[in-house]
């Protein structure tokens, strides 16, 4: 219980100081938010225990539209320790306290499930920053899982590729796993320890997950698809979900994943 106390304490100072240094750079209109961000999430995950082995590379040459499974909220933890990155998040993070502001001042697409008739909103964001050159992470379930299982991907967001209207925009599949407790393996009974899904409230989550102990977690980037601004977005849903529980199923199984090196 100390140990999480002392986590607590550190992950609430260091936020602090993230969103301090994130509105100041967004104020002055300076570089660098991405830098910053990728060093908090670092040492978030090194204060958790997180320890992330990542198979394969994101595309950094264009454009790209990242789509992802979703476990816990760990995972934009995860993803921002590794590559530079900018999410698609619920509009409910954007309350958070502290964490919502930090999400804005990064740059975060904020999209509300509950009203679908703002899809278009959402999806102009999305685009903006596509034609920007960006890597947008998409959890494309809409939800998360217990770590076991890939949901369903929904295609609404996936109209964003067509309304960027850029040629050579790049859509990649990322799987992420979660395996190990103290260095050993989780079955699936163990696994939604990680997970944060259904009614689970926040902060008891990640208390637990301090409690806890190390744990380690595989980011696996697949193959990448180039996209035309004329995809149809339901295709390409189902190619990426297709994709990512392919993956998400050999890493589980332990079985060695087709990676992008």
């Amino acid at each position: 219980m100390l140990r999480a106390l002392l986590a607590g304490i550190a992950f609430i100072i260091l936020t602090i100081v993230l969103v301090a240094m994130l509105l100041i750079l967004r104020a002055m209109r300076l570089p660098g938010r991405g830098v910053i961000s990728q060093a908090y999430s670092r040492m978030i995950c090194a204060l958790l225990g997180v320890r992330i082995t990542v198979q394969g590379a994101l595309s950094t040459d264009r454009a790209v539209l990242v789509v992802a499974n979703h476990v816990s909220w760990l995972d934009i933890l995860v993803i921002a320790a590794t590559a530079p990155t900018i999410f698609v998040a619920k509009s409910e993070v954007a309350g958070w306290p502290l964490v919502g502001i930090a999400a804005r001042a990064r740059g975060t697409v904020f999209v509300d499930r509950q009203r679908r008739h703002r899809s278009e909103d959402t999806n102009g964001e999305i685009a903006a920053q596509l034609a920007a050159g960006a890597a947008i992470v998409l959890f494309a379930e809409g939800t998360s899982s217990d770590g076991n299982r890939v949901l369903p991907f929904r295609s609404s967001l996936f109209g964003a590729v067509r309304q960027a209207g850029v040629e050579g925009i790049r859509v990649q599949p990322l799987s992420i796993a979660y395996l190990r407790i103290h260095g050993l393996p989780m079955g699936r009974r163990h696994r939604p320890v990680a997970a944060w899904y259904g009614d689970m409230d926040l902060a008891p989550h990640l208390v637990d997950l301090m409690k806890r102990g190390p744990l380690d977690v595989t980011l696996t980037w697949g193959d990448i698809q180039a996209s035309r601004p004329d995809a149809d977005r339901k295709a390409l849903a189902q190619a990426m979900e297709q994709a990512v529980r392919r993956i998400t199923t050999d890493v589980l199984r332990g079985r060695p994943a087709a990676v992008r090196s």
